[in-house]
């Protein structure tokens, strides 16, 4: 636990529900014990597609659609989400949440490993989420910051993991071991690569909010 547990559950007291469906497709996750992003994310990211209005959308991580769902509602009319998810079972059953809440237009899922997927993809993003297997974030970003739109925002999820993030990683138990040393890699670099301007925050589990430096040379557009 990353902040006080009372303190949770007095901001999730002042949130507002969803729509109906985008209710029932986050209550059926969690009786299928899918993860999924929390409240206090949720409410994060529903504030940060608000200000940067973004119409390309890219999420690293669909699982069973819930969160693309969440942020389809809160983009422009006119955007489009592209989501990328490689396990099978979860596959049908985020396209069918897709066509219940009738965003099957405005968000595409591409199946498949998502480094090899966004390694087929081009054109700038405004908007990136990066919500999948938390090892390989930093095999992830080369190609996420290739593919962020200059000015773009990557919002990272889950990276400071319930707190461990900050302890040897003696301390950590082995099995966790190899992403511990992983995620700390990647936060590094967030906050050291030159093209980006990174926070991270002790939201949830943990979130960095990357923002794409204009007049970078590497971004090829100015």
């Amino acid at each position: 636990m990353i902040v006080d547990e009372r303190m949770i559950t007095y901001i999730h007291s002042l949130e507002l529900p969803e729509s109906d469906m985008v209710e029932k497709i986050e209550q059926e996750a969690l009786e299928g014990h899918v993860p999924i992003i929390r409240k206090e994310t949720q409410s994060f990211l529903k504030v940060l597609l608000l200000m940067k209005k973004p119409l390309r959308i890219l999420e690293i991580g669909a699982a069973v659609g819930f969160s693309a769902i969440l942020m389809s509602e809160y983009m422009p009319k006119d955007g489009h989400i592209t989501t990328i998810e490689n396990y099978e079972k979860r596959i049908p059953i985020a396209l069918k949440n897709f066509e219940r809440a009738g965003r099957e237009k405005q968000i595409t899922l591409l199946e498949g490993d998502a480094l090899e997927v966004m390694r087929t993809l081009d054109g700038f993003y405004d908007f990136i989420f990066m919500d999948a297997a938390k090892g390989q974030y930093i095999q992830y970003m080369p190609e996420a910051v290739r593919l962020l739109a200059p000015e773009g925002v990557l919002v990272s999820d889950n990276v400071l993991q319930d707190g461990d993030i900050i302890e040897s990683r003696f301390a950590v138990e082995r099995r966790n071991r190899t992403i511990h040393s992983r995620m700390r890699e990647y936060l590094y670099e967030l906050k050291h690569d030159e093209r980006l301007q990174t926070s991270i925050l002790p939201l949830g589990d943990g979130i960095a909010l990357s923002v794409k430096k204009r007049g970078n040379k590497k971004d090829g557009k100015s």
